[in-house]
């Protein structure tokens, strides 16, 4: 955990202002600022277009009666990519610009799916060690099965 924290906190910091000043040299001073208020609008509005769509797919899911894996994470996608765009910075700006594109989310969704589903499975793993019961095969993100013969917990 501290790893990430320094990451997050101290080397992505340092990066952004690297980069903020690369591109001022460039630039100027004055069409970098505005570079960098043009992608937090542009982003707002794509955040408020993808946020919306994940919604009309999450109620859709619910609506039909199949459970809205696939959209609950498209929505947390979405809200990480604006929290991005609206912390200043070029590196941040691209990465929330990323989860904000449908295909590029999709691709995050699939790597943030196979690493929940993993820790999911090694919880029910251990979980299994303490209760004989077992349950219906697990499902992932997408509604596919996954191969694998794990008991679900009991009752609380």
């Amino acid at each position: 955990m501290l790893p990430v924290l320094l990451v997050l906190f101290i080397v992505v910091p340092i990066a952004e202002l690297a980069v903020i000043i690369q591109v001022g040299q460039a630039l100027g001073l004055l069409p970098t600022i505005a570079l960098l208020v043009f992608d937090s609008v542009v982003g707002a509005v794509l955040v408020r277009a993808q946020g919306r769509a994940a919604w009309r797919q999450f109620a859709d899911a619910v609506r039909a009666g199949r459970p809205p894996a696939r959209e609950v994470l498209d929505g947390a996608l979405v809200l990480l990519g604006g929290a991005l765009l609206l912390t200043p910075g070029f590196l941040t700006d691209l990465l929330g610009l990323s989860l904000l594109l449908p295909p590029t989310r999709a691709v995050a969704r699939r790597i943030l799916a196979r690493r929940l589903l993993r820790r999911m499975t090694a919880s029910l793993a251990g979980a299994a060690a303490r209760s004989p019961r077992t349950g219906p095969q697990p499902h992932d993100v997408e509604g596919t099965a996954v191969d694998a013969d794990l008991p679900h917990l009991p009752p609380r």
